[in-house]
């Protein structure tokens, strides 16, 4: 008879078999040992890469389910690997950077990084960013809404598909979330905090960067009319206008 010991045994084991596997690239040995020692010890399966290249060759045979890069390093950095691994996949990925790279961090972010650490970071929050990204996964693989349908817009939640006015826009996972949120409210202006805790989640609201460099990439990628699709109102947020008033009617 299986005794209560046994029990919480197997139900730990199952809960670890479910949690997500996590790739860690850095070229700081120590960084990726207090890592993988930190995560394992949650129950994430770890594998480690050295640099971005190593990095991007364990991706692709072993597809993660997140994840996490330094920026500095050699053979290949984190900014390439975010816009390799994005051509594949939308796979979440968290940057680890120091303070004095703002203008990598933003590099990577805008080459498909969703979320970013700054080093030296407090461990608990880096588990917290974690969840909130393979929550935000999860909830991407899981969607209620099969689609809407605004204007220009068709947004097709379960294949991940943009058109406008019948053509496709290829959007990376942060840029899609942030259409598909504003879609939901067209004509109304939404708020930078608002929108960053939609988004990114509420420990994003004081990273206003996250927001800029995700409504440029969309505007860019929504065309010449993209700044009349999301209209800026200052001081205060964006609206989204789903069908401009000179291509109404």
């Amino acid at each position: 008879m299986m005794t209560t010991n046994d029990r919480l045994d197997r139900l730990e084991r199952n809960e670890k078999q479910e949690k997500a596997r996590l790739l860690l690239v850095d070229d700081e040995s120590q960084i990726l040992r207090t890592l993988q020692a930190t995560l394992a010890s949650q129950g994430y399966e770890i594998r480690t890469a050295p640099n971005g290249l190593d990095g991007l060759i364990l991706f692709r045979e072993w597809r993660p389910d997140l994840v996490i890069t330094d920026l500095s390093m050699p053979e290949m950095s984190g900014v390439e690997l975010c816009r390799e691994i994005r051509t594949i996949a939308s796979t979440p990925i968290i940057v680890l950077s120091v303070r004095e790279q703002e203008g990598a961090k933003v590099a990577a972010l805008d080459a498909g990084a969703d979320d970013y650490v700054t080093k030296p970071f407090n461990i608990q929050e880096l588990k917290a960013r974690i969840r909130a990204q393979l929550r935000r996964q999860g909830a991407q693989q899981n969607p209620i809404n099969k689609s809407v349908i605004v204007g220009d817009f068709a947004i097709n939640v379960p294949e991940h598909r943009v058109t406008v006015r019948g053509q496709d826009v290829h959007l990376t996972p942060k840029q899609f979330d942030l259409l598909l949120y504003m879609a939901h409210a067209p004509g109304k202006v939404l708020g930078h905090r608002d929108l960053l805790s939609a988004v990114w989640g509420a420990n994003a609201t004081g990273q206003p960067e996250y927001l800029r460099v995700a409504i440029g990439q969309l505007r860019k990628k929504l065309g010449e009319r993209g700044e009349q699709y999301i209209q800026t109102e200052p001081w205060v947020g964006y609206r989204f206008v789903a069908e401009p008033e000179d291509e109404a009617g």
